[in-house]
């Protein structure tokens, strides 16, 4: 394992719900970020094909045709863009951590958020679906499950992803830490709104992300990587044209940010919020044994004979299929004619 190890907040917009140049756009970053010394590259959520933040912006009657196109554009887990994907971070020896909206092979209408990490020889490390779509977000995507729960072993260190809200949820932050992470990865929208700004009260992205960042970090001993997305004038105009009443709050709810903490929640390496790009930070991950000494909450700092956590890590489907006399018979073709 290398350390300190230069990692990658990958700040950016997608072409706008287009998976096919999304994709293309994201192999040009991730070439970016290796010639950079990258060794550890992450994209914001659901950076192929794009964050519908159109559920926030209008009632789910308006937005039929943004669902579909939503559904359309996503990406299959075994598809031509993951390939692509997995052949690029091969070819570059490098670690991507890939915000997905995954398509299903069981209904052309179930989509998940979703993210992959992959290797430097293009294995698929991990697969986690977000267990639990957050507040308009239920409009776009289905429930996922536990099988991504998952600390994976990759030259740069031992890396954990949770997906946006999935960060406020402490029993899935303590089930990574549980795995000894040493990396957290957080990934996150471009924004999101929840009121109208004239109406004020609006969510603080960047606060409510900075103190969960932090807080995993102080809890976990580990560095965290947070990578959000970046709305452009392109997805932009793209919403405004279809309807100009959503100016106000597009231009006036608070982008979001990336940037990385330490194993004590301080903030360290580069930061991104009002411009496209890649923030970069050296970790040194010998940082993270020290604060263990302090409170190791996975170790002496608990109370295993009072707290008892199981958790369900296996991969949900909707059906299991036993062929029977009757799929024989199928494969038997139509009967002959007497």
């Amino acid at each position: 394992m290398q350390s300190p190890v230069k990692v990658a907040a990958v700040h950016a917009a997608p072409v706008f719900l287009d998976r096919a140049a999304t994709t293309a756009k994201a192999i040009s970053i991730i070439r970016e970020a290796a010639k950079g010394g990258a060794r550890l590259i992450a994209f914001p959520e659901t950076f192929i094909p794009a964050f519908p933040v159109w559920a926030a912006l209008w009632a789910p009657i308006e937005n039929h045709d943004l669902f579909v196109t939503m559904a359309e554009q996503s990406v299959a887990i075994d598809g031509p863009e993951m390939a692509a994907l997995r052949n690029e971070a091969k070819a570059l020896g490098v670690t991507v951590s890939m915000g997905i909206s995954e398509s299903s092979p069981a209904s052309v209408g179930l989509i998940w958020n979703s993210n992959v990490l992959i290797g430097p020889d293009g294995a698929l490390l991990n697969h986690h679906r977000k267990l639990v779509p957050t507040f308009y977000e239920k409009l776009i995507w289905a429930a996922g499950d536990g099988a991504g729960l998952c600390v994976v072993d990759t030259p740069a260190g031992r890396v954990g992803n949770l997906i946006c809200g999935e960060n406020t949820n402490p029993l899935a932050r303590y089930t990574l830490m549980a795995q000894a992470e040493q990396i957290h990865i957080s990934s996150w929208p471009p924004m999101w709104p929840t009121r109208r700004p004239s109406a004020g009260g609006n969510f603080n992205n960047v606060a409510a992300n900075r103190i969960r960042a932090s807080a995993h970090s102080f809890e976990a001993k580990a560095f965290g990587i947070i990578t959000a997305g970046y709305m452009d004038a392109a997805m932009r105009d793209y919403l405004v044209a279809r309807d100009p009443s959503v100016i106000d709050v597009i231009d006036q709810t608070q982008r979001a940010a990336s940037f990385f903490v330490d194993p004590t929640g301080e903030i360290l390496g580069d930061s991104l919020q009002d411009e496209e790009g890649i923030a970069y930070a050296d970790f040194d991950l010998r940082r993270c044994i020290e604060p263990k000494q302090f409170h190791d909450v996975v170790g002496y700092y608990n109370r295993f004979d009072v707290f008892d956590l199981t958790v369900n890590r296996k991969r949900i489907v909707p059906a299991t299929f036993v062929d029977g006399p009757l799929t024989r018979l199928a494969e038997l073709g139509p009967p002959v004619e007497p």
